[in-house]
């Protein structure tokens, strides 16, 4: 029998023990069936050697899988992949009732979220949405941490105002101030992250049936979240300078949404920016359609500004019909889950009400810790050094997609993202790609319709590897 190939994974930068990694990436691999029960695992001397780890390494960790119910160790033969029989048997694969829905599950939003976080850390792969743990600013957030400890420590002890930690949200006054957007510190509410801010817009403004716009493409988390609001989401096709006009013309006097979610500056997936002529425009229109516009700004900070201007709607509005969110999961730490919503103080008000009866309050701690690094200034040279890192390994991964057949219309010039037409189905790359470990992005998870699209978004930081590569170059051979 044939020993089972484990792709190396490793991360020595990430500070997780090697062993916790190890059986993290073997348990994931058997859950998602790319390991079959009955497989031969290497031996311990074979995998040592191959991921560069000592054999007690490798002892610990399969002795934890083989506690877990992952592995069994068969004596004289070696550790094999045990059978594992479902907790949960609600859906059955011999169930001709649950086959549909057991099919549907295998490519969809929960399937590529989930998946991403199964990835082992500081290595993401083409599909994250996050840069590399290697290009964020851990020691300067270990060191914030270590100094908001030393603060008077029953401060940290109690329950947060709704609104927010003060300082922060004056701190957020200036940072907005310099993108022109005017904004007092009763007019913003902090988050957990962009995600808990759409989820508290979309329940203050809409009621199960109401009609909710997105551009097309668009980031795909919302469109599960506000169906299972009951809301209708409704896709405004995307061109390289915003949303096509005529159809958010025809398609608002159609449907009347009450919400019009948008990424202004550097889209996901696209990385393309609203044009000042184009943003006038959508802003008339969701006046004569009585449109809520939520402006999602967070990737803000990866912005260049300067000889590429960004025009945003709340710049121009100043939060009469725009309600603005920010954060910083993208540039700073993911882990920290700190966003923030800017409003006028009405809508403030309403949303920092409902986010207390909803979670009480968010985390002062994580709060104070953002707080303290924007306003010491360190910050600002962390954003430089990201945009350089993106700008100087962008140009030769855009030409290597290019190299392999792949259209980029148009072609970033700023942010992480690259939107590539494949010229084929990307589900079915996807699928392939899950085959041998690699996780990509389609195109039908951008799209509110999920209907399959040739597209794939990549991460361009997370290209430095080359196993991304070398599937597409054979795969699009």
């Amino acid at each position: 029998m044939t020993d089972t190939t484990i792709p190396t994974l490793l991360s020595r930068d990430s500070g997780e023990p090697l062993a916790d990694q190890i059986v993290r990436m073997i348990s994931a691999r058997i859950d998602d069936k790319q390991l079959r029960a009955g497989a031969r695992m290497p031996s311990i001397r074979r995998f040592a050697a191959a991921h560069g780890v000592s054999p007690f390494t490798v002892v610990a960790s399969y002795d934890r899988l083989v506690a877990q119910g992952y592995l069994e160790s068969r004596r004289g033969a070696g550790f094999f992949v045990r059978e594992r029989a479902p907790l949960n048997t609600a859906l059955r694969r011999d169930d001709p009732d649950s086959a549909g829905v057991m099919e549907k599950r295998a490519l969809d939003v929960v399937w590529l979220v989930r998946h991403m976080f199964r990835q082992m850390p500081g290595q993401p792969t083409s599909a994250a949405g996050v840069l590399p743990t290697a290009w964020l600013d851990g020691q300067g957030v270990a060191n914030a941490l270590r100094a908001v400890s030393r603060q008077n420590g029953s401060a940290l002890l109690n329950y947060a105002g709704p609104q927010g930690y003060a300082p922060l949200r004056e701190q957020l006054q200036r940072k907005l101030a310099e993108l022109e957007i005017a904004a007092a510190p009763e007019q913003f509410v902090t988050t957990l992250g962009v995600t808990q801010g759409l989820d508290l817009v979309a329940r203050e403004f809409c009621r199960p049936g109401d009609t909710v716009f997105v551009d097309d493409p668009a980031w795909f988390l919302m469109f599960g979240s506000f169906a299972a609001m009951g809301l209708k989401v409704v896709g405004i096709r995307r061109q390289a300078d915003g949303p096509d006009l005529v159809e958010f013309e025809a398609l608002a006097a159609l449907h009347k949404p009450r919400l019009y979610i948008i990424n202004s500056v550097l889209h996901n997936p696209s990385s393309t920016s609203l044009s000042a002529a184009k943003a006038f425009q959508i802003l008339r229109i969701a006046e004569r359609h009585d449109i809520t516009m939520v402006e999602d700004d967070i990737y803000c900070d990866l912005h260049p500004g300067g000889s590429q201007p960004a025009t945003r709607l709340a710049a121009l509005d100043q939060l009469q019909r725009v309600i603005y969110l920010g954060g910083f999961s993208k540039s700073l730490a993911p882990n920290l889950r700190v966003g923030f919503i800017a409003a006028s103080s009405d809508i403030a008000q309403r949303l920092a009400d409902r986010k207390m009866l909803a979670t009480l309050s968010t985390s002062d701690l994580g709060e104070r810790v953002v707080y303290k690094i924007l306003s010491e200034g360190v910050y600002r040279k962390h954003l430089d050094r990201i945009r350089a890192r993106l700008d100087a390994i962008r140009p030769s991964v855009l030409r290597r997609i290019e190299s392999l057949g792949m259209i980029l219309e148009p072609a970033p010039t700023a942010g992480m993202f690259a939107w590539a037409d494949c010229g084929r189905d990307t589900n079915v790359l996807a699928a392939r790609a899950m085959d041998e470990g690699l996780l990509l992005a389609p195109g039908s998870l951008f799209s509110p319709n999920q209907l399959p699209s040739t597209k794939l978004r990549l991460n361009v930081a997370a290209m430095e590897d080359d196993t991304a590569w070398r599937f597409l170059e054979r795969s699009l051979a």
